[in-house]
């Protein structure tokens, strides 16, 4: 299957001009193009109706829409199946896994940490793990630099395969795969995905607090957001309504380059600070408007954490774990996630009122394709 892709390439502004970045969104299929002219809210869910309908049929969706204005969903609809061995169809009030995009939550969790006076976004590692083993990074990375992505950590998906998912479940036991590894730069000097970061966050949030990462999300966003279908799930639990993801990214030898095989096996067991958690559209609309009424962090908070501060491309800045951008104008705030068998969308804009949350148990770019295109129509 070929999917059209909006490419952006980050090049190091210094001689040699080394490659620091390759970013994409999902680019315009001419197979699937926008009705013209404005559309009334009820003309956006008829096309959508139609549209969503379409990509199921095609197998390229599969998983839950949600679309809402002013805090209410006008448009709803869920495709596909949950479980492929038994037959079990996608709902609503699925739970999906959000990939990164529950990064957010870390973001908030830390905030609120600041906005009590228990950290700066300035501290040092070292400040709140004085024993963190890698004293490169405890005393040169930042809270800042962590939450922005400049700290310098690489990621350590690769560490986590080869130990064995499986066996990872503590904030603790993820930062074991990384924390002895050298800084790719020094911290603040530009721009580079990492999920290491997000979880040198959650063992901060843990010492703070005296509580597992987990916990202190559970009580502190879910449970006053009401986000009842919202967690980090272990995998190997019976958990009611949880979709099973598919993916066509992993193959054996002489397997069918269009089969789809579940993703049991190739990501964490537990969610934790840097992603992997699970959710609904529902939940994920609850989350935007506890965010938007300021029910999570006060109005100053919740701009310094949503406000973007290093370019990630065009038009397009990230903030603390929070990406903002300005389609047709308006700001749009949110956090996407994608692996094998996983994409969420989520983008909030606020000065509209639409929120939009599309969650998918199929590859990249799923959710996002759909989540793309809603989002050009609502800011015609």
């Amino acid at each position: 299957m070929f999917e059209w892709v909006n490419l952006t390439f980050d090049l190091d502004p210094v001689p040699p001009h080394g490659l620091n970045a390759i970013m994409f969104r999902p680019g315009e299929d001419p197979g699937y193009p926008l009705p013209e002219g404005k559309l009334t809210d009820k003309e956006i869910a008829a096309w959508l109706e139609s549209f969503v309908d379409k990509l199921a049929e095609e197998d390229k969706f599969s998983g839950a829409v949600l679309v809402a204005k002013n805090g209410w969903p006008f448009f709803t609809k869920a495709v596909g199946q949950a479980s492929q061995r038994f037959n079990v169809p996608n709902k609503i009030d699925t739970k999906f896994n959000l990939g990164s995009a529950n990064k957010m939550f870390t973001a908030i969790a830390v905030a609120r940490l600041a906005q009590e006076g228990k950290l700066s976004f300035d501290d040092t590692v070292v400040k709140h793990l004085p024993d963190y083993p890698n004293r490169e990074v405890a005393e040169k990375v930042t809270i800042y630099h962590l939450l922005t992505h400049t700290s310098g950590l690489e990621s350590y998906w690769a560490a986590g395969a080869d130990k064995g998912w499986v066996s990872i479940r503590t904030v603790a036991e993820i930062c074991s795969l990384f924390v002895h590894d050298s800084l790719l730069f020094e911290p603040g000097e530009r721009f580079h995905y990492s999920n290491s970061g997000p979880i040198v966050l959650g063992l901060i949030i843990e010492r703070i607090t005296g509580t597992d990462y987990c916990e202190y999300v559970r009580k502190n966003i879910y449970e006053p957001a009401g986000m009842t279908n919202t967690d980090c799930y272990e995998m190997d639990l019976p958990i009611p309504n949880l979709a099973i993801g598919y993916t066509k990214a992993e193959h054996n030898q002489g397997d069918s380059p269009y089969a789809r095989k579940n993703n049991l096996f190739s990501h964490t067991v537990k969610g934790g600070p840097a992603g992997g958690g699970f959710s609904t559209v529902e939940d994920l609309l609850k989350f935007a408007n506890a965010l938007n009424l300021y029910k999570l962090l006060d109005s100053e908070y919740t701009e310094i954490v949503t406000t973007g501060k290093v370019e990630m491309g065009p038009e397009e800045k990230y903030g603390y774990l929070f990406g903002e951008r300005f389609p047709g104008g308006h700001r749009a705030i949110g956090h996407n996630g994608g692996a094998p068998g996983i994409n969420a969308f989520f983008e909030t804009l606020p000065d509209l009122g639409y929120t939009v949350a599309v969650l998918s148990n199929y590859d990249p770019p799923a959710a996002e394709t759909v989540g793309s295109k809603i989002i050009k129509l609502v800011t015609r």
